[in-house]
């Protein structure tokens, strides 16, 4: 706009880029770089102005202040927690009572005059007035966070007291020590406030995004959060968000993209306040129970917002971390802030496995469990602490615990083995720094601080998936790395087994062709935990469902369209992320094989299965498919997995048919799958057979007609042709897939497959178990095995050297 000059104080975004970094800092050099370049490609940031680094180094040369600072600070020692707050609190003070040059003062008026006449309209115009260091937001450091944030500023005095207090945040505590930790010296990081019009979020909702996965590096996903309220939340912590998996390749083709949704705690959210005193303009205020139990986002404005973070990344080049907003107002989404993801970006082709043996974590008490963040281990003595006036007493080594963390606390967090807090997510404060650091975190325990006691010696493991666990005292484990671009040529494929999608990423950074198994049982256990029975009795309206369950299912169910919605949503979520994971290597999916006895372990189970002598060899598998009592249940698992591969495009999903007795059952299963839409042969589908009963392999060739080729379930073959229950410990002893019978099943469903050029793997737990057993399998010609995640480098490296001294 043509009054929007640029004046040597003050800028505005518009005419800002990346260049300018120097004189607005990383933040505010962002902003102007999108609404120069993006705001054409649809990407809507809320105008403003900065004021520039000269500007800053103008006010502190009034009066000698520069020099005052300088000889306050230059001996400090950052570790001396008490003098470094001493020393901090003195320099704050001096900049918050000093006077501002006569023009920048002007300039910023003057900005400020046009700012608010661009808002004619809104009642009273509110302001954030963010800080932005000339050192923040680089690839290759962290500074975010480190400076103050002022939000619904109103009113040009409150404006020109926020861009005082974000000057003399540069030198607090955090700041301080970060600078000398990092070599920085403190006179050449500068600082700007930029000043920018408010969304109205705290009557919406908002959060962070990055464009790849926080934990494992993967950078096919966005991963999305989002909570009610002001964002600051989110970022400090104080709510659980949810989350959000967009998968990139389907959004790019504009079809359905989200892998995951997940609904956080959201307990609380930031608001406006009448208070017009800088620093009390916002309050945080309970949430409604039956609103947190919401969705924050529909699947429209996360899959909207995944694309403005694609816009962002293609321009930059990199993996982003984006702050955005959605005015309740007004309903539009913004982009308030974007910076270089700092910490996967940065990482090496080595990769580093923690890992703690189930044997070691079997008997052991979980004094906590709460969301991981990294995937790392760490242990020592508990150190809880309530304020950051207890920091001198924190010792090196020790587990921080606390109600949450804010830039405040970085000083000690560095010095922690470990993190622990009560509140927050994997995009807020303590999740951050903690993967800056390199250290593990359990963030959102809710009990953490109440739960634990100074001195109590801890483990915190980050190494099983979503769910961190602190455990009772100092437990054995173990860090296994592995250079990735060193692993010889095997002569068979390596797979996986895998069956909790909240793993999938991790696992995908091992070497793999793809997974053998993936068991959907785990899914539904895991992400619905419901049976399907109940979920369609309710559908149908569920006025015969006891009271007790139906409220407890419709609690459960609340963020999702309906009950029907509900099961195939989440069946397609577990389903998609590990095909996203592994893409484009297959991902075999077997359809679900729970035992009767393990369905009545689901809510409502008991309702509906029967009581039977032996689960093992009953009513399971595709006989139970091909029941009437079972249709409509499995019609919704195929439901799901037709939209993970016809709808978001992933057609690397194979399906698995378990326990196929007969060669009629196979006809009718194949038939069955045909009308729910899954035809074999369409789309690339492939249906392969789990070969588990002995009939499977005494006739391979009748079975192989309807299939694609067997998946070798070694652990029933062996139980049934031996006629051992794997799962009594009186006859375990006689348990081995390795017994001559089973070898000569094993052989003759692998040669019938190889005449008939067909697909034959094997998934059971025999190779894992046995190197021998895996040998073998490779000289009768198995095309590929599926291992557990914890084998497959070993197994990898060991056939390797084999393949190698055969030359």
């Amino acid at each position: 706009m043509s009054d929007q000059t640029p004046a040597p104080n003050v800028r505005w975004f518009s005419d800002l880029g990346m260049d300018d970094l120097d004189q607005v800092g990383g933040k505010n050099a962002s902003l102007g770089e999108m609404v120069s370049h993006l705001t054409d490609l649809g990407v809507a940031v809320p105008n403003g102005f900065a004021t520039t680094a000269d500007a800053f180094v103008r006010f502190l040369e009034v009066d000698g202040l520069a020099k005052r600072i300088e000889e306050r600070i230059k001996d400090l020692d950052t570790d001396d927690t008490r003098a470094l707050a001493e020393a901090g609190r003195e320099v704050r003070g001096w900049i918050n009572e000093h006077p501002f040059p006569e023009d920048l003062e002007s300039q910023v008026r003057e900005a400020y005059d046009v700012l608010v006449e661009e808002s004619a309209g809104s009642a009273e115009p509110s302001f954030a007035v963010r800080s932005s260091a000339t050192a923040e937001d680089l690839p290759d450091a962290s500074f975010a966070g480190q400076q103050e944030t002022f939000l619904n500023v109103k009113g040009i005095e409150a404006i020109l007291q926020s861009v005082r207090e974000v000057y003399a945040s540069l030198y607090n505590d955090r700041a301080i020590s970060y600078r000398v930790h990092h070599g920085f010296a403190h006179a050449d990081v500068g600082i700007s406030a930029g000043v920018q019009k408010m969304v109205r979020s705290d009557v919406g909702s908002s959060g962070v995004m990055f464009t790849m996965d926080t934990e494992s590096g993967f950078r096919d996903a966005v991963f999305v959060t989002s909570a009610f309220g002001l964002g600051e939340g989110v970022v400090q912590g104080a709510v659980n968000p949810d989350e959000w998996y967009v998968y990139k390749p389907a959004l790019r083709e504009g079809r359905p993209a989200v892998l995951k949704r997940g609904v956080g705690g959201k307990a609380t959210k930031m608001v406006y306040t009448e208070d017009p005193a800088v620093g009390r303009t916002t309050e945080f205020v309970d949430v409604d129970p039956a609103d947190s139990r919401l969705l924050s986002l529909t699947d429209a404005e996360v899959e909207e917002l995944a694309r403005h973070a694609l816009t962002i990344e293609d321009h930059y080049g990199r993996p982003m971390d984006i702050e955005w907003a959605k005015d309740g107002v007004e309903g539009g989404l913004y982009i308030l802030q974007a910076r270089p993801e700092t910490v996967q970006s940065r990482s090496t082709g080595t990769l580093e496995r923690f890992k703690i043996s189930r044997q070691v974590t079997q008997g052991a008490e979980v004094v906590v469990e709460g969301r991981a963040i990294g995937q790392k281990i760490g242990a020592g003595a508990v150190r809880v602490m309530s304020s950051i006036d207890q920091m001198h007493e924190f010792v090196e080594g020790e587990v921080l615990v606390a109600d949450m963390t804010d830039p405040d606390w970085e000083p000690i967090m560095k010095r922690a083995s470990a993190i622990v807090t009560n509140r927050g997510g994997r995009t807020c404060h303590a999740a951050i720094i903690a993967r800056e650091l390199g250290i593990p975190a359990v963030v959102g325990t809710r009990s953490g601080t109440k739960d634990m006691a100074d001195g109590r010696e801890v483990t915190v493991s980050c190494a099983e998936g979503d769910t961190g666990m602190v455990y009772d005292g100092l437990l054995d484990f173990d860090v296994e790395r592995t250079e990735l671009d060193s692993m010889p040529d095997v002569p068979v494929k390596i797979m996986m087994n895998v069956g909790t999608p909240d793993q999938a990423f991790s696992f995908a950074q091992l070497p793999n062709r793809g997974v053998g198994l993936a068991r959907l049982e785990f899914i539904i256990n895991r992400q619905i935990g419901i049976h399907p029975k109940a979920l369609l009795e309710l559908e149908a309206g569920g006025e015969d469902l006891p009271a007790e369950l139906r409220s407890e299912v419709e609690e459960i169910i609340a963020a999702y369209p309906s009950p029907r919605d509900f099961f195939v949503q989440r069946v397609a979520e577990g389903v998609s992320m590990l095909a996203a994971a592994f893409a484009p290597e297959p991902v075999i999916v077997r359809m679900s094989d729970f035992k009767s006895n393990e369905y009545a372990n689901l809510v409502g189970g008991t309702r509906y299965e029967p009581d039977e002598e032996n689960p093992m060899i009953g009513y399971r598998g595709a006989s139970r498919y091909l029941s009437e009592e079972f249709a409509d249940c499995f019609e919704m698992e195929c439901a799901a997995l037709k939209h993970v591969r016809d709808e978001m495009g992933l057609t690397n999903v194979k399906i698995m048919i378990p326990f196929v007795r007969t060669v009629a059952e196979a006809k009718g299963v194949i038939d069955l799958l045909g009308t729910h839409g899954l035809v074999r042969g369409e789309n690339d589908l492939q249906v392969v057979m789990m070969c588990e009963v002995p009939s499977n392999a005494v006739i391979p060739e009748a079975f192989l007609e309807h299939f694609d080729g067997f998946s070798i379930g070694s652990n029933d073959l062996t139980q049934l042709t031996l006629g051992v229950d794997r799962d009594s410990s009186l006859v375990a002893s006689s348990f081995d897939e390795r017994d001559p019978a089973v070898k000569v099943l094993l052989e003759k469903a692998i040669k019938a497959c190889r005449d008939l050029d067909k697909y034959v793997g094997i998934c059971g737990q025999g190779p894992s178990d046995h190197p021998d057993l895996a040998d073998w399998l490779v000289e009768q010609g198995i095309e590929s095995m599926s291992l557990n995640p914890d084998t497959v480098v070993d197994t990898w490296l060991r056939l390797g050297k084999q393949a190698a001294e055969r030359g």
